[in-house]
């Protein structure tokens, strides 16, 4: 992994704690939450505060997230805001974490310029032992305060000062006078400048676990599913009708379809189809050449062209699938009928706009796992995975491509690909009512 870290492909965009100010601040609220501390006197932390290098001197990636079901987080510094989620064990757990920034920005300014903010992402449940356990955590509760109580003390306060503004004789109550003086000393000036935390509640309905091998859970759609990465039949009873795998290819383009979750590459509105589909398969030639033993590491679109000459008839069924339908979008070819039992199919969509429209594309980059870049971003734990087993020559054009096409532009990449970001204050998810049709034409059904 040590050319990801280099080029900031992985690990990029952590905090810095460096002081002893802030380090101090972050064992204390350790300390609180796990009873545990670090000797480092430099490390770098995420959006929740989870730390690579306490992670590796306390040997336990999960210290923050015991049982993988209520993350705890450690907030220092309004820089995290901007940091990435490392180990994710549910999707919703970045967007909960940045709504709670969004919604307390002030609040935790404030807090965060005397002390540390500890918290957790609550549930209520506590250790997920099977898959139908997943649908018990409809609600996400965000609990924080203060090292020092800060918020309690506030709350204590404004009790007091309510108190002193209804008893008739509190002018000469002392002792309510004397406890009001020392809270202040504590909290500051909570009638100016109240100290509270809100929006602390979020549902959670649609979302991905990475428990079990991985689990995609859509409940806010009209017709629900369940989609795991591991044969569906391991997984257990779920409360939930519609159970797939990823072998079920035709099942989950009907439930796409279904549902208006995606839409064809190349009738999305403000897309460049065929500089999309070109890359998808460079990236499929890629793959192609580094299993035939041939050096793509610098490879340009050239090298490329010579490779699939080279190839010829061991050109993968992906790339044959993609390329009828960039002859289509590039010189009104034949129209192809691509259907779920092409192995380029899925390459063929994105998520179409709408609050589900994340959750939709990590799944499409585990249905067409070639396509480096859509994984890389939707997807990061499957493609940190993925990476590990890949030639070498493969892994030095992925971080070649990836440094120079991407990170110089992350934002507008995306945007590119995917569309303008979902709305997430509008509706619950639900999709609309769409034709039973797939986008190549009617889906075939399921022989399995």
């Amino acid at each position: 992994m040590t050319p990801l870290i280099a080029s900031g492909l992985m690990f990029g965009g952590l905090v810095r704690v460096d002081t002893p100010a802030l380090v101090s601040r972050y064992n204390r609220a350790l300390k609180s939450l796990t009873g545990r501390e670090t000797k480092l006197s430099d490390f770098h932390i995420d959006l929740s505060g989870f730390s690579p290098e306490v992670a590796d001197e306390l040997d336990d990636p999960l210290y923050l997230n015991p049982g993988g079901a209520n993350r705890k987080f450690i907030l220092l510094t309004p820089e995290q805001r901007e940091a990435p989620l490392i180990n994710q064990k549910f999707s919703t757990h970045r967007d909960i974490l940045t709504r709670f920034w969004a919604a307390n920005e002030a609040a935790l300014f404030a807090l965060t310029a005397r002390d540390a903010v500890a918290g957790e992402l609550e549930d209520t449940v506590f250790e997920v032992r099977t898959p139908a356990q997943l649908f018990d955590m409809g609600r996400v509760t965000v609990i924080a305060d203060t090292t020092g109580n800060a918020l309690a003390e506030a709350g204590r306060l404004q009790r007091l000062i309510a108190r002193f503004k209804e008893e008739e004789d509190a002018w000469y109550d002392d002792a309510l006078i004397a406890e009001m003086i020392e809270a202040a000393k504590k909290t500051g000036d909570v009638v100016k400048t109240p100290v509270t935390l809100t929006a602390t509640e979020h549902e959670q309905r649609d979302f991905w676990t990475s428990h079990f091998g991985g689990i995609y859970i859509f409940q806010s759609v009209d017709h629900p599913a369940a989609i795991t990465v591991e044969p569906a039949e391991t997984a257990g009873p779920m409360p939930i009708r519609h159970v797939f795998d990823l072998r079920d290819r035709n099942q989950i383009a009907r439930f796409l379809e279904l549902n208006g979750l995606v839409e064809p590459i190349v009738m999305a509105r403000n897309a460049d189809a065929a500089a999309i589909l070109r890359q998808k398969m460079d990236f499929v030639l890629v793959d192609a050449a580094a299993s035939a033993g041939l050096d793509v590491a610098r490879a340009d679109r050239r090298a490329l062209r010579n490779f699939a000459a080279t190839l010829g008839g061991r050109l993968p069924p992906e790339f044959e699938g993609l390329a009828a339908l960039l002859r289509w979008a590039e010189a009104g070819g034949p129209w192809p009928r691509i259907t779920s039992a092409q192995p380029a199919y899925f390459y063929t969509l994105r998520a179409g706009p709408g609050p589900l429209r994340d959750l939709v594309n990590m799944l499409l980059s585990e249905l067409s796992p070639l396509d480096i870049r859509q994984m890389f971003i939707c997807h990061k734990e499957l493609f940190y995975r993925t990476y590990a087993g890949w030639p070498e020559a493969k892994k030095a054009y992925v971080v070649d491509f990836l440094t120079r096409e991407y990170q110089v532009d992350r934002q507008g990449t995306r945007e590119a690909l995917f569309g303008p970001e979902p709305d997430m204050a509008g509706a619950s998810g639900a999709a609309a009512e769409t034709p039973r049709v797939g986008p190549w034409g009617a889906v075939e059904r399921a022989r399995r």
